[in-house]
C-alpha cells in the first residue's frame, strides 16, 4: 500500500517523475488531466459535468474535481495505492482529500515535492511549447500559471511539511538522477519498491 502525492509549478517534470515513480512502486499514477478526460470520453454523469464545464472555458470546481478525482481512487487499480498529480492543488481541495481517505480508513504515505527554480520552469516551458508548437505558452502565459501555483498550491506544501508527510526533492537534472533521489526519499520512509517482473 503506497499512497503518494507529487506537487511541483508547471514545467517541473512531475508528469513524467509521477509515471515514473508509479511504475517503480507498482502503484496507478492518477492526473486530474488524465481523469477529467477520462470522465468526459465515458460520458458518465460527472463526465457530462466537467464536458459542459471545460467547454464554456470555465476552471472545474473544487467540488467537482474532487468527486471526479474520488470516483476514480475507488477504481478497482487503486485500490491498493496510488500516485496523485494535480489534486489537491489548493487548501479546500486538501480537505476534500484528506476527509475522502479518512472515511476508508487511510492517508497519504509522502508527498514529493519537485523543487525547480522558477527561470528553469520557464525555460522548460518556453522550449516545450516551441517544440510542440503552442504559440498560446508565451513567457507571459507561462509566468501567469507559475503565480497561480505559487499563490494556491504552493500552500498546501506547508500543510503536509506540518505533518511530516513532505519530501523536497532537487528537480534539476537528468530524468534517470532526479528519479533516483525520490526513490531514495520514499525508501528512507520504509516504502517499498514492487518486485520487477
Amino acid at each position: 500500500m503506497t499512497r503518494l502525492l507529487i506537487v511541483g509549478p508547471q514545467g517541473s517534470g512531475k508528469g513524467t517523475q509521477g509515471v515514473r515513480i508509479a511504475q517503480a512502486f507498482g502503484i496507478p499514477a492518477i492526473s486530474t488531466g488524465d481523469v477529467f478526460r477520462a470522465a468526459v470520453a465515458d460520458g458518465s454523469p460527472l463526465g457530462k459535468q466537467v464536458k459542459a464545464v471545460i467547454d464554456a472555458g470555465s476552471l472545474v470546481s473544487d467540488e467537482l474535481t474532487g468527486a471526479v478525482v474520488r470516483e476514480r481512487l475507488s477504481q478497482q487499480d487503486a485500490a491498493d495505492g496510488f500516485l496523485l498529480d494535480g489534486y489537491p492543488r489548493n487548501i479546500a481541495q486538501v480537505g476534500n482529500l484528506d476527509e475522502f481517505l479518512e472515511g476508508r480508513q487511510e492517508s497519504l504515505d509522502a508527498v514529493i515535492e519537485l523543487d525547480v527554480p522558477r527561470d528553469e520552469s520557464i525555460a522548460r516551458l518556453t522550449r516545450r511549447a516551441a517544440e510542440q508548437g503552442r504559440a498560446d505558452d508565451t513567457e507571459e502565459v507561462i509566468a501567469n500559471r507559475l503565480a497561480i501555483y505559487e499563490r494556491e498550491t504552493a500552500p498546501i506544501l506547508e500543510v503536509y511539511r506540518t505533518r511530516g508527510l513532505l519530501d523536497r526533492i532537487d528537480g534539476v537534472g537528468s530524468l534517470d538522477e532526479i528519479t533516483a533521489r525520490i526513490i531514495a526519499a520514499l525508501e528512507a520512509r520504509g516504502l517499498v519498491r514492487a518486485a520487477t517482473v
